[in-house]
């Protein structure tokens, strides 16, 4: 995966995540198909992906500036 495409996944993600971590968006679309008893888990799982999404684009833009010195 070059760095440019790695950076597009990094930064998505992280504004996916944060904003199902941040605001009510899953929890009314679980709410409106019928999967509230999900809602409860949702910290477990977008917490950590916000995580993952953050230090993917920290890499991506640290070995852009690698090629770049």
């Amino acid at each position: 995966m070059n760095d440019k495409s790695l950076l597009k996944v990094g930064v998505v993600g992280t504004v996916v995540a944060a904003l199902c971590c941040f605001t009510p968006i899953l929890v009314f679309l679980f709410g409106f198909v019928g999967l509230s008893a999900v809602v409860g888990y949702l910290d477990v799982v977008l917490l950590p992906a916000l995580a993952v999404f953050v230090l993917i684009t920290l890499y991506a833009l640290w070995r852009k500036r690698a090629q770049i010195i």
